[in-house]
């Protein structure tokens, strides 16, 4: 509106000037009684365009202070580069023996009373969603961040709730090979995952290391030839437990009053083969407190553990990945086959020990096919648990990803579980379990 205003302006006044001009070469050669009549209908002319000047004038500026009343205009979407990501997958499983959750198999249940006892589970609560967001580049740095979500937040089967995986910013030096990450993201200790359908990747069965709050630095140095030394190091959030089996109510990890601390060096050279492989070691040292009503005093125990993982690319349709580790008071690690401090009976306040590993082979793509086998273990203290405690988890396993296209995917495992107990109860399982998959 203003602009046509302004047009409108412009358009009355070189109308003016050419009406006033026309007239003055008009009257040139005629009368002095015609001049006097042709000039005093130029003035009224004129006074008559001087008064829709003044009234135009007067609602421009109006517009004009309206408009700078109104707040500055915001693009929609973010001026940084955002991508989205993830994927929507069904899983449907099969179990011979009734396994913890369900949906994904942790370890099998004591078979003392419910032997055989079979199971069917469908979900899709592994779906995600991701966003990867990218920062203007700077000669020197550079930024971006992760959010990323899944189904397994609880809930009931149809109405599952979020949970959080990723949420985390990073500064990044590529020259200096440097990077910061702040927030949410998996942990420093060992980083690598078999590739499994079933969700838990082999955790609670020999795959240690989970996601938490951190603060972590990594720094790449180049030694000689083709060789590279990985130092990361990272102080993560302590994950403990409420203590109410100690008559406390505070969250042991928290009431610790420190946080935890992770480390890795890793060496990534051409050792096995022509292939440069990786090979890390790996820890953490961390620290829980419950108190203690009955007496006022507070207990402490440790959690630690330390942890080799190797990667191998043989050839263009071979990878060779492994992890082993041991430790103590896991639980919050996915080791220990989900124990960490026994607090009753017998073995009342000892962190319990517990070592294993997995290891796993991923072959191909074959004509849009692709496979995956591998063997998982934790291996308990037996001495650190009371009866009925999980002392040994192992799983067996052997999938296909088949591409239907760009985007889907269909996936089939078959699985052995067998988790043996203190005392009576061991069990095994077969568990088959099949995927659709559509990848965005």
């Amino acid at each position: 509106m203003r602009e046509q205003a302004i047009t409108k302006i412009v358009l009355l006044v070189v109308m003016s000037v050419m009406s006033v001009a026309c007239a003055a070469h008009a009257a040139g050669p005629a009368g002095g009684s015609d001049v006097a009549s042709e000039n005093a209908e130029l003035k009224q002319r004129v006074e008559k365009l001087d008064k829709e000047l003044a009234e135009l004038k007067k609602v421009v500026t109006e517009q004009g202070q309206a408009t700078e009343a109104l707040p500055a205009k915001k693009p929609i979407w973010s001026s940084l580069d955002i991508q989205l990501y993830g994927y929507l997958k069904l899983d449907a499983a099969y179990d011979t023996s009734r396994t913890d959750d369900g949906n994904f198999a942790k370890w099998v249940e004591r078979e003392n009373n419910n032997s055989n006892d079979d199971q069917f589970n469908m979900t899709a609560n592994q779906s995600r969603l991701g966003v990867m967001i990218t920062g203007p580049e700077s000669s020197a740095m550079r930024t971006s961040g992760r959010a990323e979500v899944d189904f397994y937040g609880g809930g009931s089967q149809n109405k599952a709730h979020l949970m959080m995986r990723h949420a985390y910013m990073k500064l990044d030096w590529p020259e200096d090979r440097f990077n910061i990450i702040a927030g949410q993201t998996s942990d420093v200790i060992s980083p690598l995952v078999p590739a499994t359908v079933n969700y838990s990747v082999a955790w609670w069965s020999g795959n240690v290391g989970y996601r938490r709050p951190q603060i972590r630095l990594t720094k790449v140095l180049g030694l000689d030839g083709d060789v590279d030394l990985t130092l990361e190091g990272a102080v993560a959030r302590t994950i403990g437990r409420d203590n109410t089996s100690l008559a406390g109510t505070l969250d042991s990890g928290e009431d610790a009053g420190q946080p935890s601390l992770q480390a890795r060096a890793s060496v990534t050279a051409a050792v096995f083969c022509s292939t440069p492989a990786t090979i890390g070691l790996s820890g953490h040292l961390g620290k829980e407190e419950y108190d203690v009503a009955a007496n006022g005093s507070d207990k402490e125990f440790r959690s630690w553990s330390l942890n080799v993982d190797l990667l191998q690319p043989v050839n263009e349709w071979l990878t060779i990945k492994s992890e082993l580790f041991t430790g103590e008071n896991l639980d919050a690690y996915l080791g220990g086959i989900g124990q960490g401090v026994t607090l009753t009976g017998a073995n009342m306040y000892d962190e319990i020990g517990s070592s294993g590993g997995w290891i796993a082979a991923s072959l191909g793509p074959w004509s849009r096919r692709r496979y995956n086998v591998g063997v998982a273990m934790d291996d308990v203290d037996r001495g650190d648990v009371n009866e009925g405690a999980r002392t040994l988890n192992r799983s067996v396993f052997a999938n296909m990803f088949c591409a239907i296209d760009k985007n889907a995917e269909f996936a089939l495992e078959l699985s052995h579980w067998k988790t043996d107990y203190a005392g009576s109860g061991d069990a095994d399982s077969v568990r088959i379990q099949t995927a659709f998959i559509y990848k965005f």
